[in-house]
């Protein structure tokens, strides 16, 4: 069991080494670990290396010792946003929602948002009808593998308050949901990878205490104090980020293009968002109505070539739209280029570049337009995952 335990962390991509796996097997033979919670506790201390990888050890720790099934992680961004919208629209109208459910307002009313999530989540998985108490559906009683407020001797609990805590019930949380790299994207996530994009350079007069430097000084001189300065960093980064705000096939990734957005906008000094629709011609817009404000491409292209560009769109359109002269369904957009042109310019013109995509990847090869911009454009998804290997492009790493 302890071996699967390892092939299937290493298959789903945990990067485990066999030296810490010897290292667990030390630990167990000295008596360290003693019951299945010291397992759960003292492997992921062990084995794992870095939290993005805690969501897939809580997975696999539960499906090997409790036979929890596991997630594909494209139904569970799809998941996510469906119940997403569910909870949208119970804090519309939650009595019609409910009775749509056929279930008691009360009941709901009664949950966290959180919890909500969690259990529209599991309604549209598995759930047909509202059963409360028993051992086999969801409920807010009974012995249910997978409710809340009763118990189940391994079970998996959905919201709620953990009683007991068991080792398989905190694997069954998923707390760490956030911080997978297959995860859907969320305020604290990406933040903490377009903080990897920030371009730190010297500048100025030394005037910045550099204490680990005058610590080390310090020692060296047998503790006469010496004092190291150095100068201070300044971010010189700068982005253009181009946004597809226009069509219905981007409605459902607004949230999360929103929450880039704003992330965006905190995290770097020198900005230029520009919007479009669907794909690039002669020129970007400076207002997300793109009405007032047009950017031709010949104006950006005067920009400091270092400067990163990061386009954010489905590349979901008509091929005729990215191959044709004038193909932009707008009549005042006719440069007589293809928009597949003016993307080769940008990419020439900014050699750092990305295009984020909201998609999930497994969609990518049944979209034509979507694999040609992908031959001018490095595409990326816009996960964890996917924004960490954006960024390492980005930063040439």
């Amino acid at each position: 069991m302890f071996v699967s335990f390892f092939y299937q962390l290493k298959e789903a991509g945990v990067p485990v080494s066999p030296t810490a796996f010897l290292t667990l097997h030390r630990a167990m033979g000295e008596g360290l670990v003693l019951s299945l919670d010291d397992l759960y506790t003292a492997a992921r201390a062990i084995l794992v290396k870095s939290e993005k990888y805690f969501d897939l050890y809580d997975q696999i720790f539960a499906h090997v010792f409790a036979g929890a099934e596991l997630a594909d992680p494209r139904d569970e961004q799809g998941l996510e946003l469906l119940a997403g919208a569910m909870l949208d629209e119970w804090l519309k109208n939650p009595r019609e929602l409910a009775k749509a459910m056929g279930v008691d307002e009360k009941e709901l009313a009664s949950l966290s948002p959180e919890e909500l999530l969690e259990y529209f989540k599991k309604r549209l998985q598995d759930q047909k009808s509202r059963h409360d108490g028993g051992s086999k559906w969801i409920g807010t009683g009974g012995t249910s593998p997978v409710g809340h407020s009763g118990y189940h001797p391994g079970g998996l609990r959905v919201g709620g308050v953990s009683g007991r805590r068991s080792a398989i019930k905190v694997a069954g949380e998923r707390r760490y949901r956030d911080y997978s790299t297959h995860g859907v994207l969320t305020r604290a996530t990406v933040g903490e990878a377009l903080k990897r994009l920030r371009h730190l350079v010297p500048q100025g007069s030394r005037d910045d205490l550099d204490i680990d430097a005058s610590i080390s000084r310090t020692v060296k001189n047998g503790g006469e104090i010496e004092l190291v300065f150095r100068r201070a960093v300044v971010d010189r980064l700068k982005v253009i980020l181009a946004i597809d705000n226009g069509g219905w096939s981007m409605e459902p990734h607004i949230e999360l293009v929103q929450t880039l957005f704003n992330y965006a906008k905190s995290q770097f000094k020198d900005l230029r968002i520009c919007y479009f629709h669907n794909t690039i011609y002669d020129q970007l817009w400076e207002d997300p109505a793109r009405y007032r404000r047009p950017v031709p491409l010949t104006q950006l292209a005067r920009l400091d070539p270092e400067t990163r560009l990061i386009v954010v769109g489905d590349a979901s359109m008509a091929p005729y739209e990215l191959m044709s002269a004038d193909g932009s369904i707008y009549a005042f957009e006719r440069s007589g280029k293809p928009s597949i042109e003016q993307l080769r310019f940008l990419a020439a013109t900014f050699p750092r570049h990305v295009w984020l995509n909201p998609l999930p990847e497994g969609q990518w090869p049944y979209t034509r337009s979507l694999m040609m911009i992908g031959t001018v454009f490095p595409m990326f998804e816009l996960s964890l995952d996917g924004l960490e290997k954006a960024v390492r492009r980005l930063t040439g790493k």
